[in-house]
């Protein structure tokens, strides 16, 4: 074969196989991966612009440089350098070449960066920009009556990891308890006391959850309440031990009317309070006095009383009986009796005890003590209560009935039952007189009401 047709031949082939790598529909534009070939390597040939296949970079950017400078991005010996875009990390190499096998010497590719999901918190739930891609930002909230502890919002770094910590939702509103409104009640007629009552507070806790640790301090609903200003306090206290509280008065009045006074030589005795709304008040008379008016008066709703007040005058005593039995029933539960006997009026005991009787008559007095004198001897004896006289046939049967001497000085002490407590034969003082009586006389009552009126008789 000739030296000439060789040289045909090889031409022949050479074009053959530029026809091959030219034009825009052959595969290697498909994809960014050189493969060598070893069947079959080309010549170098610099002046083709388009040896290598033109190169991109999805998600990136390729910056090429071609030896022959200008436009020629994709000729023999270009290199190019290739990142990625913000978001995304760079697989593979960072710088390659187009080869004189008119492929590319390595292969690239960029791939999205992500966080990894962020778990949800208790409580509380977050939404995000970009889901997990680079920059996105998740926003945390909590759910009603959480306050959130730690960071709001979280980033996607370049990095794959989220800036910040994960935030918690704490409880820390407190709960809201709301008590019933302040009363005032009257006490009931004829007490201080009133039974008062009320609906439960009403709590109720931001999270929503149910709250069951509510506790009273003060009186229950429901119990007596007695005179005066009471104040109800309420406190509750949620899961996460946040505590409210609220309080209100309960105030019971007593409605009164003016203070009730005893009458002269009298006294009360009343139900309740005294007087207050309802209370009942009697009225009394000491021994030897006599009610005239009303024994009954009742504090009405208006602060008034029932009826006018009544009086306590001297009782009466009937000397004109013809029997010592008719004389002493007039004092029988009323009067005490102090009976003096002499046989003269010049008998120095009588005239002594007269005159201590004279100045003790205010004490006796107060002890309901009536002093009955029998004088002188019969047929002219005389019997007479102060300035009073009493008939024969009642001195008889009195000195009788008593067994009083004539013969000489002596003195009888009656109770108001008409039983002989206390005899005496000389004169005795008005202390001595007075404390028997106190000591042996008086009853618990009588002694509280004497000694309210010591003062009486100064």
């Amino acid at each position: 074969m000739s030296k000439r047709f060789l040289l045909l031949l090889q031409a022949c082939t050479v074009a053959k196989v530029h026809g091959q790598y030219e034009g825009s529909g052959n595969a290697w534009s498909s994809y960014n991966e050189v493969m060598p070939d070893t069947r079959y390597t080309p010549q170098l040939d610099y002046r083709n612009p388009r040896w290598c296949y033109t190169l991109s970079l999805s998600d990136g950017e390729a910056t090429c440089y071609s030896p022959r400078g200008g436009n020629y991005r994709s000729t023999l010996g270009t290199r190019c350098q290739l990142s990625c875009d913000h978001g995304y990390r760079l697989l593979g190499r960072a710088s390659v070449q187009c080869m004189p096998n008119r492929r590319w010497s390595g292969t690239t590719r960029c791939r999205q960066i992500r966080c990894h999901v962020l778990p949800l918190i208790d409580r509380g739930t977050y939404s995000c920009t970009e889901g997990v891609a680079v920059d996105s930002r998740c926003d945390y909230t909590c759910e009603q009556g959480y306050e959130m502890e730690g960071d709001r919002t979280r980033t996607c770094l370049d990095g794959g990891v989220w800036s910040g910590t994960e935030p918690t939702c704490t409880d820390k509103d407190p709960p809201t308890i709301k008590c019933p409104p302040s009363r005032v009640r009257l006490a009931s007629p004829g007490r201080r006391t009133t039974k008062v009552s009320w609906e439960p507070p009403v709590v109720k806790d931001t999270t929503g959850a149910l709250l069951a640790d509510v506790t009273l301090k003060g009186q229950e609903p429901g119990s007596e309440f007695t005179e005066g200003m009471h104040v109800i306090r309420y406190k509750v206290y949620d899961q996460a031990r946040n505590k409210a509280a609220c309080k209100f008065i309960v105030r019971v009045e007593v409605r009164r009317c003016p203070v009730p006074k005893a009458p002269l030589h009298g006294y009360l005795t009343c139900s309740s309070d005294r007087n207050n709304y309802g209370a009942v008040c009697k009225y009394h008379c000491e021994a030897g006095y006599e009610r005239r008016g009303t024994q009954t008066r009742v504090c009405l709703f208006n602060r008034s009383w029932t009826m006018a007040v009544p009086v306590c005058v001297t009782m009466e005593i009937n000397t004109d009986v013809r029997t010592a039995a008719a004389l002493l029933d007039q004092f029988y539960e009323k009067r005490r009796l102090l009976i003096v006997s002499t046989p003269d009026y010049s008998n120095q005991y009588y005239k002594l005890q007269n005159m201590m009787l004279q100045r003790a008559g205010c004490g006796l007095n107060l002890r309901q003590v009536t002093v009955i004198e029998l004088l002188g001897l019969p047929p002219r004896e005389v019997g007479r209560i102060k300035d009073r006289q009493l008939h024969p046939e009642v001195i008889e049967e009195l000195r009788q009935a008593l067994r009083i001497s004539t013969a000489r000085f002596s003195m009888v002490l009656l109770d108001e039952h008409g039983i002989d407590r206390e005899r005496f034969v000389s004169p005795t003082t008005p202390e001595e007189l007075c404390y028997l009586v106190d000591t042996y006389l008086l009853e618990e009552e009588e002694r509280e009401r004497l000694e309210k009126n010591t003062d009486y008789c100064d």
